[in-house]
């Protein structure tokens, strides 16, 4: 019996076709033949040997690429540079004498990793500014609406559900910054030859310097860096792997922030995930609508942040110009990382598009707990009717206690309001009380903070990407 080989869920089930073509073979192999032709035609620029002929052969073939031949070759040279360079040659015999002249193997396999990730970086900007679109949008819609704050997750002073979304929108925002930050200081590898002395190069162009250093930065501006490392040794410096897997782990931190309110909400019954007409929340229990976006944002967060954890150590065991540990490890997490933020940041644009908030369920918590919130209140307005302060708070004080026993010892409802409207030492009648104790009076100035929030730091970065905001979502399972 044939038994079927294992599968990654980040293909399967998670991420999107966009994410995982760029980190496909395909995608991969196609950019090494791309940088084999932007090498060959910098090295024609500047004076090498090398005819329009070759050039034109190698262009026109480029996605011609004969993968059964390719597994051949590495098989037969047990080196996948080596393997493709022939692959490449097979169909381009006049450009074979001068493909990979001069060059290393890292010159197309690092190069490529730095293309790939900056390009990953760009399609999760995008995901991004939708993202915060769309927590714009909600955050302005439920701004007025007042609700529990939570310390430690107990009751505390009220808030509204759209400043609450800012708290998310805020993260968001800071990952966005560093974000940007990576994508502008992102350097090529660019030609550096064995073991980053361009040594190579500099026999190939008879000592000419000033070539050498030209053809590094003719290359990398056509393969789209303006900012190319000045030092390398074999690789480019793992360090930017850190750099830039720290972004994603950052993403994924605000993201499992996020997941993790919204699962909490989702059981106070105050906010909830979308919850399509046939999902099934539980096989056993038919009334169970659970959170389960929202769970997976959190289960793919949590890889991506102790994935992040392996280009630290990367770097760190690198050997002087290099040692070849960083490779498998390298295969396995930038694009997993990337795949993964990719599937987060799909499933938070999926919940936020349809994020179903329950006004009456957040009103009857605010009412259950406001009561002992407003006490200081009442105590003020009852003094400036003349009471004695002290009397008033030691008045309060027990029938807030009672109030409390009715609530926790024997779950009936709040009944502190009517306790202290029905008592004839407190100078207030219940429409005085209860005028006092009305939530929008309680949530400070958190309206007014979603709308500078978004018009000072959202709107500008909304208007900058406009047109990259929206995208089709498709939640596989």
């Amino acid at each position: 019996m044939e038994y079927q080989t294992y599968v990654n869920p980040l293909t399967e089930r998670y991420a999107s076709k966009e994410m995982m073509y760029l980190f496909s073979p395909f995608k991969k192999f196609t950019t090494w033949r791309k940088l084999w032709v932007a090498l060959a035609e910098s090295e024609k620029e500047l004076g090498l040997n090398i005819t329009d002929e070759q050039i034109e052969e190698m262009k026109a073939n480029i996605e011609n690429i004969d993968f059964e031949y390719a597994k051949e070759m590495e098989k037969k040279f047990r080196h996948d540079v080596m393997a493709h360079v022939h692959t490449f040659g097979k169909v381009c015999p006049d450009a074979m004498p001068i493909i990979h002249l001069g060059a290393t193997s890292a010159y197309v396999g690092d190069n490529t990793d730095l293309i790939q990730m900056k390009e990953g970086l760009k399609i999760i900007r995008k995901q991004l500014v939708t993202l915060m679109a769309n927590l714009k949008r909600f955050a302005l819609e439920n701004k007025d609406i007042p609700t529990l704050g939570f310390t430690h997750f107990q009751p505390a002073q009220l808030t509204t559900v759209g400043k609450r979304a800012c708290l998310w929108l805020q993260d968001f925002l800071l990952d966005f910054e560093e974000l940007e930050f990576v994508i502008e200081n992102l350097k090529f590898r660019g030609v550096k030859g064995t073991t980053g002395t361009q040594a190579s190069f500099l026999a190939l162009f008879n000592g000419d310097h000033n070539k050498v250093k030209e053809l590094d930065k003719i290359v990398s501006q056509k393969m789209g860096f303006a900012k190319v490392l000045k030092i390398t040794g074999q690789t480019y410096t793992r360090k930017q792997d850190s750099s830039v897997l720290k972004v994603l782990a950052g993403i994924a931190e605000s993201a499992h922030k996020m997941a993790t309110d919204i699962r909490l909400l989702q059981n106070l019954k105050e906010v909830e995930e979308p919850f399509e007409k046939s999902q099934i929340g539980s096989s056993a229990m038919a009334y169970k609508r659970n959170p389960m976006r929202s769970e997976r944002v959190c289960s793919l967060a949590r890889y991506v942040i102790t994935n992040s954890l392996n280009p630290f150590f990367t770097h760190a065991t690198q050997w002087f110009e290099r040692t070849l540990d960083d490779s498998a490890n390298k295969r396995i997490v930038i694009p997993e990382s990337f795949l993964s933020v990719d599937a987060i940041l799909q499933l938070l644009v999926n919940i936020t598009d349809g994020l179903v908030v329950y006004k009456k369920m957040i009103e009857k918590h605010v009412m259950d707990e406001l009561p002992f919130m407003a006490t200081e209140n009442i105590i003020m307005e009852a003094v400036k009717r003349g009471a004695d302060r002290q009397k008033m708070h030691e008045i309060i004080r027990v029938h807030s206690m009672e109030a409390g026993k009715v609530v926790k010892m024997e779950g009936g409802e709040n009944d502190l309001l009517d306790r202290l409207a029905s008592d004839e030492r407190i100078p207030l009648n219940e429409e005085e009380i209860r005028k006092i104790v009305n939530p929008e009076d309680f949530v400070g100035r958190a309206p007014e903070q979603v709308d500078e929030f978004i018009s000072e730091e959202i709107d500008k970065i909304l208007e900058r990407y406009k047109d990259q905001i929206g995208f089709e979502v498709e939640i596989k399972v």
